[in-house]
This record gives C-alpha cells, sequence and structure tokens, in this order.
C-alpha cells in the first residue's frame, strides 16, 4: 500500500491550493491523448452489422445482418393477414447495427441506451478538446443513434434486446458466426418499459446535441424522436424487467425501478430543446422521482446521480433560479465520494480505486469520474464550489484531482502497475473475457468455429489472438489485484458502458496537460 497509498491520500487531502496544482502542473503522468484515442476506437470493435469502409479494426467483419427478421415474420403475420388489416399496415423490423455492449453476442437495449447517453455527453462537454478524435467520437456516437432510431422506428413500441441470453452464453463463438436464435425482444402499451425508454429518450436527446451543427437535419430528427419516446416511457409506467424477466434477467434487470430513468429523460429533453414542457415535469415530479434520494452509485442501471449534476448545470450556468435545490442535490452526490468530508461514504482501495462493486467495478470509475470532472466545469464556471458541511468548501480543482487519480489508476498508477485499457501501456490484459477478441479472425481462420468449439478458447491460458484496443475491463479486486483470467468476467470483461464516460475525462486531461 504504501506508495499509492500515500500518493491517494495526498492527492484528495492536501489543501485545497494544494490539489489544484495536481492536475495542472509537472509532467503528464501518462499519455492522455493516446488513451482517448484508443477508448474511442475501441468501440469499433463492439460493432454489430455491415461495417463500412472506415472500420479501423481489421479483426472485424459484418455480423447480425438479419437482425430483426424473426419479429419481422412475427409481426408480418399479426398485422398483415388479420381480416381487418391491409398491406399499408405491414412494416418490416429491421435492427441490424448497434453495438454488442460487452464480450458476447447480445444486444441488450438498456445498457446501449446508457451507453450512448454518456458517450454523447462526453462529446457534448469536452467534444471541443478532442481535435482530430472528435469526428471518430460523432462516428460512434452515430453508430449507436442510427440504431436507436430503428428500435424506436414504430409508435408506442421500442424494440430492446436481440439475441436470447441464455443461448447466446451456453456458446462461444464469433459474432460473425453466431447460429444462436437472434430473438428479439420489445416493449408496448401492454408490456410497458418505462425506464428502458426513457433511457432511449436520454439517449437520442443527448446525441442530438451532438450533431446539431454538423448535422442539423439528423439532430432534429434525434430529437423529435426522443420527444416521443419520453412521451411514450411517461405514459405507459412499469419496469421493463418485470414482463421480461426470463429475458433479460439477470444480466441487465432493472433494479433501481424507472423514477430515475424519467427524471435523467426529462433533463437531457429540457436540455436539447429549452421547452419549458421539461422544466415543469422536473419541477412538478423532481421528488417524486427520487431527486433528493442518497442513492450514489451511477451507472446504467441507476441515473438519480447524473440526472442532479446534470440539472444543477441549469441552475448554475444557465441560471435557471427554480432548479437551485438541484445544487444542493449534487453537492450530496459529490461529497460522498470526497475523502474527509463529514458525508464521505465511498470506499476506496489501499492503492486508491473507488471501489463500488465486485463486478464490472471500473465502470463507477469512470462514470463517476467523468461526474466529478463535469461538475467542477459547471462549479467553476459560475464561480461556486462544494459545501460537503463542516465548514469546508470543496473547490474544483479539488474534484479534478480526484478524478484525474482515478484515471491515472485505470491507465497503471496501481500497485500491480497494470493498465486496465488494453494495448495502452506496457502491462494491459492480454486474456479478456470478450469472443470475438479471444477467436481466431475470419481472416486468420476462414472456417466456421461452432458454438462448443469456441469453449477451448475461453479456458486457455493464451493470450487473445486479437488485441481489442481501448477496451477498458472490469478492473481489480478490492486488494487491488488482477489475475487475467479470461473466465473471470467479474474483472476481465469490457463493456460500451465503462469506456463510453471515459471518454469525455480522458478528452479533458488531454487538453489539461497541452497533449491536444
Amino acid at each position: 500500500m504504501a506508495l499509492f497509498g500515500c500518493l491517494f491520500l495526498l492527492a484528495v487531502l492536501l489543501p485545497h491550493h494544494n490539489a489544484a496544482a495536481i492536475p495542472h502542473h509537472g509532467p503528464a503522468t501518462h499519455d492522455y491523448r493516446d488513451a482517448l484515442t484508443k477508448s474511442i476506437l475501441f468501440f469499433e470493435g463492439q460493432r454489430s452489422g455491415k461495417l463500412p469502409p472506415s472500420q479501423r479494426v481489421s479483426w472485424r467483419r459484418d455480423s447480425g445482418l438479419s437482425d430483426g427478421s424473426s419479429m419481422r415474420a412475427r409481426e408480418t403475420l399479426l398485422l398483415c393477414f388479420t381480416p381487418i388489416s391491409s398491406a399499408a399496415l405491414c412494416y418490416l423490423v429491421d435492427l441490424v447495427g448497434g453495438y454488442y455492449d460487452a464480450g458476447d453476442n447480445m444486444k441488450f437495449g438498456f445498457p446501449l441506451a446508457f451507453s450512448m447517453t454518456m458517450l454523447a455527453w462526453s462529446v457534448v462537454e469536452f467534444g471541443g478538446l478532442m481535435k482530430g478524435e472528435l469526428q471518430h467520437a460523432r462516428d460512434a456516437v452515430r453508430w449507436g443513434s442510427d440504431y436507436l432510431l430503428k428500435a424506436t422506428a414504430h409508435p408506442d413500441t421500442i424494440y430492446v434486446q436481440v439475441g436470447d441470453a441464455n443461448k447466446d452464453h451456453a456458446c462461444w463463438e464469433r459474432p460473425e458466426d453466431m447460429d444462436t436464435p437472434r430473438t428479439v425482444y420489445k416493449i408496448d402499451a401492454s408490456t410497458p418499459g418505462t425506464d428502458v425508454a426513457a433511457e432511449t429518450a436520454a439517449a437520442l436527446a443527448a446525441a442530438s446535441l451532438v450533431f446539431r451543427k454538423s448535422d442539423p437535419a439528423y439532430a432534429s430528427r434525434l430529437v423529435a424522436r426522443a420527444k416521443r419516446v419520453f412521451e411514450f416511457a411517461d405514459k405507459h409506467r412499469g419496469t421493463y424487467s418485470t414482463r421480461l424477466a426470463p429475458y433479460v434477467c439477470p444480466y441487465y434487470c432493472s433494479y433501481s425501478g424507472y423514477q430515475d430513468e424519467l427524471l435523467w429523460g426529462a433533463a437531457w429533453l429540457h436540455r436539447a430543446t429549452k421547452n419549458p414542457t421539461y422544466l415543469s415535469y422536473i419541477q412538478m415530479n423532481g421528488q417524486v422521482l427520487g431527486a433528493d434520494e442518497q442513492d450514489n452509485t451511477f451507472g446504467w442501471d441507476n441515473k438519480h446521480a447524473g440526472a442532479r449534476i446534470l440539472i444543477a448545470k441549469a441552475f448554475l450556468v444557465q441560471k435557471v433560479a427554480s432548479l437551485h435545490e438541484y445544487k444542493s442535490h449534487a453537492d450530496s452526490f459529490i461529497c460522498s465520494m470526497v475523502p474527509g468530508t463529514p458525508t464521505d461514504q465511498t470506499q476506496y482501495t489501499r492503492g486508491g480505486l473507488l471501489f463500488k462493486l465486485s463486478d464490472s467495478n471500473m465502470q463507477y470509475v469512470t462514470s463517476s469520474s467523468f461526474l466529478l470532472l463535469t461538475y467542477a466545469k459547471y462549479l467553476a464556471f459560475s464561480k461556486q464550489t462544494v459545501s460537503c458541511g463542516g465548514g469546508a468548501a470543496v473547490t474544483p480543482q479539488r474534484l479534478r484531482a480526484i478524478a484525474r487519480r482515478q484515471v491515472d489508476y485505470l491507465l497503471g498508477s496501481n500497485p500491480m502497475g497494470m493498465s486496465y485499457m488494453v494495448g495502452y501501456g506496457a502491462k494491459y490484459p492480454r486474456r479478456i473475457h470478450h469472443r470475438a477478441s479471444s477467436l481466431p479472425s475470419v481472416a486468420a481462420h476462414p472456417g466456421k468455429i461452432g458454438c462448443s468449439q469456441g469453449f477451448t478458447a475461453l479456458y486457455s491460458g493464451v493470450p487473445n489472438p486479437n488485441v481489442h484496443v481501448g477496451a477498458v475491463v472490469g478492473g481489480p479486486n478490492l486488494q487491488d489485484q488482477f489475475p487475467d483470467e479470461r473466465n473471470d468476467h467479474e474483472h476481465s470483461e469490457p463493456a460500451t458502458y465503462i469506456n463510453a464516460p471515459l471518454v469525455g475525462a480522458l478528452a479533458y486531461l488531454a487538453h489539461s496537460y497541452g497533449q491536444l
């Protein structure tokens, strides 16, 4: 512990004037620009569908080209051959595209939508600092938002999953070879899913801001769809995993309910449209939707903390006085992560890593770091600090120092000297829990690799043949240890929702050190 523990304590407990110097003076600890480039490249390795000529991850090929066809057949029978229907009522379900959210071949709509919300937020807040990487980041957002437009193409229906998770997980095969059922699951008025619907609305609204200047027509289409989807989410209330539990659980059950997503979705629509209707919605429903709840874990399931930070911007930056209480709500969340404050509730490893849960803990590290940097930006603009009680004010500089320490740990400044981003640094995970990365590419092995054949690779100790550059894995355990075993999905599996907020954090750090 000695060295790394002491460095962490210095970073967060030094007097504020010293802490302010940490992110801005002295040599950069890491090449944040290189890490930014790689964190965005990762998304190309997760693509599903027909890959474009600009595809840079060459060990991937087209996959999932018939996604949606199973639902198309069912819907055609339902809508085109009933006595009262006509050909005009027939429609196609095209779900080709999008992302595999993690190391399997599933397209789970709930975490996919959250990943796109956070990737878009990264671009909205810090895209101006990305320079040559901005177009790649926009491309990554568009690949996801194009898919979400397809998934919401039909009114009062959202296609929220492609693939049978149990059957998919019974195989270890490349997405290019997959022959497991590509079953489509949906929500509608009779099978509501407010949580996934409101998250999808948030993603579409956030993406519209990314393209507002570069492609206004596309941005208008995104925000119009976001409005319609949010209206559906709010009108037909229910948790999506209530009716779809056999298919979405235990993988992505909605444990926190749907109140957080309604607040989050309304916050994004307010930011994207400036329509007073959404401001009124927040004012009238905020408390009922949990604005002041003390749930301080921000991730694909619970969005309360992110909503508080986002709404607090309207008060701090846009001077919307009626939202003043969200400054206190946001402060409460931030204070829970600042060591030494009266309301500090966050556990850190001895090496200094924020530790929430053993399963894919790095997602909370990246999402929390992003919120720290984003809130610091809002506070600096408004010349305010965080009030954590006890008379001490926490400055934006201190929040940046804490966030930077987390990113540095992720990139290799930790007891193991291990970068948890694949392809960054000299020592990084070589056996990640990822089907496409762990099996020979189609170029190297043109023949089909069957469902059960791939398990030889799963249990092998040989490094993955395809280096999935930019993939950030779940990370070490509470003791700062990482075994680098492919079958250890809790620690070795990458995910889009780990990388998405990291993109923004790396852009800020690269810029602050003059690397961009």
